[in-house]
Parts: C-alpha cells; structure tokens; sequence
C-alpha cells in the first residue's frame, strides 16, 4: 500500500517521474536493481517529500509577510480608498472592520468591474468623456459595495504547503495574514513569497 502523499507532492505534479523515466535511469545503472517501476517511484515521491520539507517546512506566513497595516474600511467611499492605495504604491489592500478583522480585499479589478471597464485604458477613455459622472459614483460608493469578500487569508503559523496551496488555488497577488480572531498582522505578496524559497524560474 502506498504511503499517503504530502500536499507538495500532490502539487508538484509536474515533478513526477514518468514509467519511460524509471526505465531510463534503471537501464543507466550498473548491474542489475530487484525494484518495480511502482516502488522505483514511491521511493522517488518520499524522497520528494523529505527534501522539500527540509528546504522549505520551517517557512511560516509570519516570517515571510510585510507587516504593512495598510488597510480601507469598508464604509469608506470608493475615492478615498483609491487614494489611499495610490499614496502607498499598492494594487490591492484588505478591508477591515472597527476591529482589526479582515473581512475582504480591495483591488484595482474591483475598481474596473465596478465601473465597467475590462483596461485601465478603457476606463481613462470613458474618464475623459464622463468624469464628472465617474466622479460622482466613486464619490458615493463604499467598499463594501465592490470588495471581494469573504478574503482569502492565512494564518500566521501557516507553513510552506498551506501558502502554496493558497497561491495555487486563488488568482491571488498579496494574501492578508491574521491571528486567530481574524486580525491582521500583515500581508504576504506572492512574489515575495517565490523569492523568499528561491522559486523564481531559471533562465
């Protein structure tokens, strides 16, 4: 019977060795090797397993986001949110309550589904040609009308498969991370994360 398999190796399919690899490598070893091509890769996926949790099983979402609290309120009206993403140089920021707690994220998307736009080239031509009235929207707007919610979130103590499975379930840049109470602490950005485990691809 096959021992159970990690998250990684269930994501990292695309590491998986193929019969034709196992023939390869057994055909290139000296001698003769008493294993099948099932144990050959079982052996293969624990040894997967092993490596990845060495490399990377220590990471945890608090050591690896920014701590930046940037955040909108969700009565907040469309303007002042844009603005306030605008000064701090960020396409997406999470919604808070009174509280501290996440209860979803704000994004430049948000903005363009809102007021029906598909590019922010599209929407700098319908700005030139009904400001006024775009104005008026953005003005009377409030987060919570556009936000995405619930948000996606991790724990502080989530580890390196939890982050991943997050980053490849959801189309998702910056994740908020929270504490039990669902407060946030900061925010983890996928590149940052890639960059931290030394995933960038290699030329």
């Amino acid at each position: 019977m096959s021992a159970p398999r990690s998250p990684v190796t269930a994501a990292a399919a695309e590491l998986e060795l193929s019969a034709e690899d196992v023939y390869e490598a057994m055909a290139r070893l000296p001698g003769y090797l008493d294993i099948s091509v099932a144990d050959f890769q079982e052996v293969y996926r624990l040894a997967l397993d092993h490596a990845l949790d060495r490399l990377f099983g220590g990471r945890r979402a608090r050591d690896l986001m920014h701590p930046d609290l940037v955040t909108v309120a969700p009565s907040e009206t469309l303007d002042v949110a844009a603005r306030r993403m605008a000064e701090a140089e960020l396409k997406s920021v999470p919604v808070a309550d009174a509280g501290g707690r996440v209860v979803g994220m704000l994004s430049e998307a948000d903005y363009l589904v809102r007021l029906g736009a598909k590019t922010f080239l599209e929407l700098l031509v319908r700005f030139m040609e009904e400001g006024e009235a775009l104005q008026h929207r953005c003005h009377e707007t409030p987060v919570s009308a556009i936000m995405t919610a619930p948000a996606v979130t991790l724990a502080g103590d989530a580890d390196f498969w939890a982050i991943l499975a997050v980053f490849r379930a959801h189309a998702v840049r910056r994740v908020p991370v929270v504490d039990a109470e669902g407060r946030l602490l900061g925010v983890l950005a996928r590149k940052d994360f890639i960059h931290a485990c030394g995933l960038e691809a290699r030329g």
